[in-house]
């Protein structure tokens, strides 16, 4: 009887590692997850201990680079740091707003924010044929090989479990 009760408890105890380890969300990753459309799908990029991140970029009207830098705070919000570019005009300002600093060198706008954080911002992924990456720890993920053009994307950071990490995408082929 003892023995049959000690592999009943092994038998719970090992059940309840396997389901913390399938549905306990502690995998914290860069989520961009795809916006109205009646199957979502979301793209998942791990994080290790690098909190910076960049967005790169071809403006589409412009056709100039554009470089966006971002830093993951402690409570997973993205801090705006800066914005790079050559041309001003539309989605690109000339002056600087009150909390932003616009700096002009060497023909490159940069566009500083001293306090921006935000929970997430939507990426559109154009139907035009340009570069658009995202760089992270020296590795750079060219986005429109894994997204699909005409589509916009939540971009965020968020912890996951392996569950929902198995239902999306891997960026990092992993």
């Amino acid at each position: 009887m003892k023995s049959t009760v000690k592999i009943l408890l092994l038998i719970c105890i090992t059940s309840g590692f396997v389901l913390l380890w399938l549905f306990y969300p502690y995998n914290r990753m860069i989520v961009l997850e795809r916006v109205r459309s009646e199957q979502p799908i979301a793209y998942y990029l791990p994080l290790h201990t690098e909190q910076q991140f960049e967005i790169n970029y071809i403006h589409s009207i412009h056709l100039s680079n554009v470089k966006e830098q971002y830093t993951i705070t402690d409570h997973d919000k993205l801090r705006f740091e800066y914005m790079q570019y050559e041309d001003v005009a539309i989605g690109l300002p000339g002056y600087a707003e009150e909390g932003e600093i616009l700096e002009f060198k060497d023909g490159v706008y940069t566009l500083i924010f001293e306090n921006r954080v935000i929970d997430s911002f939507v990426l559109y992924v154009g139907r035009v044929n340009t570069d658009l990456s995202l760089q992270y720890e020296q590795q750079e993920y060219h986005l429109k090989e894994y997204l699909d053009k005409g589509q916009s994307y939540d971009f965020h950071v968020a912890k996951v479990s392996n569950v929902t990490l198995w239902k999306g995408v891997r960026l990092d082929g992993k």
